[in-house]
């Protein structure tokens, strides 16, 4: 799934990415070392893996979107 960078904490290394819907889902620092990236800055399209849907959805990889 693909979506956009939104925030960015580099000190807890956690954030939140927005759908392409707008809907904004949040990640934490494991999701983002999943993926392997040392920053992430707002505005960058990434490819997101999640688990669960609605309110118990939750992200648990981060990557850098590559064409």
């Amino acid at each position: 799934m693909q979506a956009t960078a939104y925030t960015y904490d580099s000190d807890t290394r956690a954030g939140s990415v927005l759908l392409d819907d707008g809907t904004p889902v949040p990640f934490d620092a494991a999701a983002f070392d999943a993926g392997g990236l040392r920053l992430l800055r707002p505005g960058q399209r990434v490819r997101i893996e999640v688990d669960g849907e609605g309110d118990a959805r939750r992200v648990t990889l981060v990557t850098l979107q590559t064409f």
